[in-house]
């Protein structure tokens, strides 16, 4: 009987699939290594291309369900919060934090790089500035004109084609302010995406099963490629400087957290374990959307808020990313020998405060905000190439923290709406 017992116990643990992506992310690294050991530069680098494939798969099947849901979700929970002013009422609460928690993450990054000055004594003249040259072109069409288009979609076809949260999430909220408007009559319609909704939710548990596979193939690839020993000893300065960052973000989180869910906060975090994982693993908060929304609703808060609440998280809510887009920024000017005074650092970090809403889901989206913003203070843009090589180590980071921002604004909000 206890063997039988001790069988089941193992197949459970095993068939769990946080300790499953755990395993992944441990034989990726391994594997990773032991390619890049072995085997000529040409060949680790033709393994990586062949083993990110995985990672690819991955991010492209939760990718192709993104767009449905949001709209869906989205469009459903307004509809049953009823009325403009509930719409408002929640809507200013988001805002209201999701502005909050950037502007400290913002203070965070910008306190930590100026006290560790990390980009002092870095020779900027040393850099190939063609290795940054995919992430400058993208900065020389970044204008308030194109800001604005990038928000506002033309075509609800075209932005759900390329997966722009922010644009499906501003048609979605007008479509289901229309609807709820109308009132009974369009009841039809929100079951419809209603059940829709929970159809797509049910692939959510098929595409997680492809999980461990992209984590593997992400931390593989990566590790097959680059001397992590080389890289961190070249960088331990900047990488050091980022983790206490970065650190310090989460220990605000939650001690905020606790603060406003208190001995609740716990139990959201074992829920939220497994999306957090699979955003370090993948370097992507976009892949887990759909299982934190599936969690968050399993951890109590009522869908109308999480289908609110989560894709405007999405767009105006990545507090790792913020941190980061602030250390980033100033670690390039004080590698450059420029010296940025306290208000001039200030007037920064308002435009990033502004400039980095509504780029979720742009490949490399904070090293875009952060060429676009040297650009604007005279700062060599070229000096992103300076992080490049350390930049996906540091969005497993941030990428994780994003998930944790949103898990713990949803809850907080959701808290609220059920006290008042």
């Amino acid at each position: 009987m206890k063997v039988i017992e001790t069988q089941e116990a193992k197949k459970s643990f095993l068939g769990n699939l946080t300790v499953q992506i755990l395993i992944a992310m441990l034989l990726g690294a391994f594997l990773g290594v032991f390619i890049h050991n072995n085997y000529t530069p040409e060949i680790a680098k033709d393994f990586s291309g062949y083993i990110k494939m995985l990672a690819t798969i991955f991010i492209r099947l939760v990718q192709m369900i993104i767009s449905p849901l949001v709209f869906t979700t989205l469009v459903v929970g307004i509809a049953k919060l009823g009325d403009i002013k509930s719409v408002g009422r929640i809507g200013g609460k988001a805002l209201g934090w999701f502005f909050t928690a950037s502007f400290i993450s913002l203070l965070i990054g910008m306190f930590w790089v100026n006290f560790f000055q990390p980009g002092i004594g870095i020779q900027l003249i040393d850099i190939d500035p063609t290795t940054a040259s995919e992430v400058t072109e993208k900065t020389q069409n970044f204008s308030a004109q194109n800001f604005v288009e990038h928000i506002i979609p033309k075509s609800i076809v075209e932005a759900m084609a390329t997966n722009e949260i922010l644009q499906i999430v501003i048609f979605s909220i007008f479509f289901g302010l229309a609807a709820a408007s109308i009132g009974d009559f369009t009841k039809p319609v929100i079951n419809a995406l209603d059940k829709t909704s929970h159809i797509i939710l049910k692939m959510v548990n098929y595409v997680m099963k492809f999980a461990p596979l992209g984590v593997f193939g992400a931390i593989a690839g990566v590790f097959a490629t680059r001397d992590v020993s080389d890289l961190l000893i070249t960088y331990a300065k900047f990488f050091g400087s980022f983790l206490v960052g970065i650190t310090s973000l989460w220990v605000v989180l939650l001690f905020v957290g606790y603060v406003f869910l208190k001995g609740h906060m716990t139990t959201l975090l074992k829920r939220i374990v497994s999306p957090l994982i699979i955003a370090f693993g993948t370097t992507s908060s976009e892949a887990v959307f759909p299982k934190l929304t599936e969690e968050l609703e399993r951890f109590g808060i009522k869908d109308k808020i999480v289908s609110f609440m989560l894709p405007l998280g999405y767009s105006f809510n990545l507090d790792g990313s913020m941190m980061y887009m602030t250390f980033a920024s100033i670690f390039i000017a004080q590698a450059s020998g420029i010296q940025l005074d306290i208000g001039t650092q200030m007037t920064m970090l308002l435009v990033l405060m502004l400039t980095s809403k509504g780029i979720a889901g742009v490949p490399r989206a904070s090293l875009v905000v952060v060429a676009a913003t040297c650009g604007m203070f005279d700062i060599p843009v070229e000096g992103i190439a300076l992080i490049l090589p350390i930049d996906h180590f540091c969005d497993m980071f941030r990428s994780a923290t994003n998930v944790l921002g949103n898990a713990l604004a949803t809850s907080v909000v959701g808290k609220w709406e059920k006290e008042d």
